[in-house]
């Protein structure tokens, strides 16, 4: 009597599929987390370099024309490169107007364009590609401290017991207040970004 043997069909069984379906589901999830802290990482190394960037433009500026790149100064002034589009029009060599600061429109400072507050870009709006403001990754604004009354000591925030931070023997600092826009005084003092220690 001959035996019937059972053949297996080439394919997998519903049970492979679900153990191989689970698995990549395990691995996906346990791999989301170090890509959203790759990408963190990522944004606040931008941030910083946009930050250093900003103060290498202004440092050039002042051994270019011996002033800070912002007028009617007689103290420390604190600029925010949201809303202070002329100090940014002085560090990009675009002024407009009758009396320039920068007045041999040189291009101290050097940012990627872009269309819209996130990313870390600089933004230009219309045809005529008018700045309207220079953000950090996370869609927030950066803060310079200039040296305005020219004594290289300068106090900022973000501070992490609360209170300003003197710093000697600078004329600018630059910061951002990182992913949750708070500076160190209410927030998450490790995400906030700055050029000095």
């Amino acid at each position: 009597m001959k035996t019937q043997q059972l053949r297996r069909k080439n394919g997998f069984t519903l049970v492979e599929l679900l153990v191989v379906i689970t698995i990549i589901a395990v691995l996906a999830g346990a791999a989301a987390p170090m890509a959203m802290s790759a990408i963190q990482r990522a944004k606040r190394m931008r941030a910083l370099n946009n930050c250093v960037g900003i103060a290498s433009a202004v440092s050039n500026y002042y051994t270019e024309y011996g002033a800070m790149p912002k007028d009617g100064m007689s103290a420390d002034t604190k600029v925010d490169t949201k809303t202070d589009i002329d100090f940014l029009n002085v560090l990009l060599g675009t002024e407009t107007g009758s009396t320039p600061l920068n007045t041999r429109a040189i291009k101290f400072l050097n940012v990627e364009e872009g269309k819209g507050n996130k990313d870390g870009l600089m933004y230009a709006s219309g045809s005529a590609g008018t700045i309207t403001g220079l953000y950090d990754p996370w869609g927030g604004r950066y803060f310079v401290m200039l040296d305005g009354d020219y004594d290289e000591k300068i106090e900022v925030q973000p501070a992490a017991a609360g209170g300003a931070t003197t710093l000697h023997g600078r004329r600018v600092a630059v910061w951002s207040n990182g992913a949750d826009a708070v500076s160190g005084t209410g927030g998450k003092v490790a995400d906030d970004v700055k050029t000095w220690k």
